[in-house]
């Protein structure tokens, strides 16, 4: 599972990459973190990094930097300096690096992302399919202590020479006689680096949600009530067991137990006003002594067996919920919504909501100045949804979709393209009073390419 971790090149320093090379290779543009990349941690930018921009930038790239700091701190950096930014990016997660490619105007594989963490400038990048460069994080002459984290990312880097994965250089080629840069053209899914390491990364993400949760001392709902608030906000039903090529009867059926669990966890969950509701804080850590079974999960962008797989799709319902109530989301993570072949109707937001224990987590926040509750049960391997209030609200709600197609891109494979919306409205009047893009849909079709639509294709 460790390749997800492995830079596809390593360079001292930004100033000893050969960006001319690169431009060489196809690339136009570059994705740069900034603290302990650039400048160390909490620096300005300085006359050299400047320079370094101008140069870039006279070859012929474009540049954005990707950064988990605030806005200000960003704009600050870049007083000197014509780039693109985003900022409080949530690296590791992909949905930036996408972000990115797509405001530079460019391909994946066109784009080049450096940073100085494996944890998370490259993992991130390599998540979303992106190159990447790992540099030496520039370290000050005060600092005696690496850390843990930058300990194992030293023997993670060691372990990948060692193993001779560092001929994975711009231009070099393969032992086997292949242009590295060719290898580019395939979407890592970094999964083969050592089991070790992967635990290292996803106990550090453990760790790190605990220790958020404990300094933000967020409200986390935990009460629960057998009563059932009076008026119902927004429900949703779905069947549990598809059929179809490919697909597994027995996950599916695990898939409807484990789902069952989970929302005995969380059926009759009552959020007071200003609590926040968190998927992974109300069911709990998925173990077989808990009677969870393997279904389906996805992996990077393969589709296999794992520990509570389908709980994807109660957070998803849960998540559907919501959309149609004033509530608002303060956690989302999103997978391919292109799981299976669709029958009848497009509904938006079928599917396509990401969970993992614990750091993946689903949230989202009552906002209102009443208690809401979920329910949430699974019979005749249907699931039901309710969100209930103590009174109505003054709004209605719905999800639209515009621009649904079909399209195959340049890695060969189909993607499903589209924008959802929440549109939300006066009850009385039936006056729209906001539309909100709440995706902007790139999903990688994970079933056979014969069963789309040819009418939705589009070049």
């Amino acid at each position: 599972m460790l390749d997800k971790f492995y830079p596809y090149e390593y360079a001292e320093s930004v100033f000893g990459i050969d960006y001319e090379k690169l431009y060489e290779k196809g690339f136009r543009g570059i994705i740069f973190d900034i603290d302990n990349t650039l400048v160390h941690h909490g620096d300005d930018s300085n006359p050299k990094v400047d320079q370094l921009f101008r140069d870039i930038h006279a070859i012929g790239f474009k540049t954005l930097l990707l950064s988990n700091n605030e806005k200000s701190r960003v704009e600050s950096f870049i007083k000197n300096i014509e780039t693109e930014y985003i900022c409080d990016a949530d690296k590791p997660a992909p949905e930036a690096y996408l972000r990115a490619v797509k405001k530079l105007g460019l391909r994946k594989d066109q784009t080049v992302c450096i940073g100085d963490q494996i944890f998370t400038d490259i993992y991130g990048a390599n998540r979303a399919g992106i190159p990447s460069i790992l540099v030496k994080y520039i370290r000050a002459k005060e600092e005696i202590f690496v850390g843990k984290r930058r300990l194992a990312e030293y023997l993670m880097l060691e372990a990948w020479k060692r193993n001779k994965k560092n001929y994975n250089r711009i231009g070099d080629i393969h032992p086997d006689g292949t242009d590295v840069n060719k290898l580019f053209e395939r979407d890592f899914l970094f999964c083969e680096i050592s089991p070790g390491a992967y635990a290292i990364s996803e106990a550090k993400e453990k760790s790190k949600r605990v220790i958020r949760d404990i300094v933000k001392k967020e409200p986390i709902s935990m009460h629960k009530s057998r009563h059932r608030l009076p008026n119902v906000v927004s429900t949703h039903s779905n069947g549990l067991i598809k059929v179809g090529k490919g697909i597994d009867p027995e996950l599916q059926e695990n898939k409807a137990i484990n789902i069952d669990l989970a929302c005995k966890k969380i059926n009759g969950i009552v959020l007071h006003p200003g609590e926040i509701f968190s998927f992974w804080k109300t069911v709990g850590k998925i173990t077989k002594k808990k009677g969870y079974r393997e279904g389906r999960v996805i992996s990077g962008e393969i589709m296999e067996p794992g520990l509570g797989g389908g709980l994807c799709n109660l957070g998803n319902t849960i998540h559907r919920l919501v959309l149609h109530s004033p509530l608002e989301v303060v956690e989302f993570h999103s997978h391919s919504d292109a799981l299976a072949p669709e029958h009848g109707e497009r509904v938006p937001f079928s599917s396509g909501t990401c969970v993992c224990y614990n750091y993946i987590d689903y949230r989202f926040r009552n906002n209102t100045d009443q208690d809401v509750q979920i329910l949430a049960w699974v019979k005749d391997k249907t699931l039901y949804a309710e969100l209930r209030s103590v009174k109505p609200f003054p709004y209605t709600f719905d999800l639209s979709e515009e621009g649904h197609h079909f399209r195959k891109e340049d890695d060969g494979k189909y993607y499903r393209v589209s924008k959802i919306y929440k549109n939300t409205y006066d009850k009385k009047t039936g006056e729209l009073l906001k539309k909100e893009l709440v995706l902007d849909n790139h999903s990688e079709v994970m079933y056979d390419y014969d069963l789309i639509p040819k009418e939705l294709i589009t070049t």
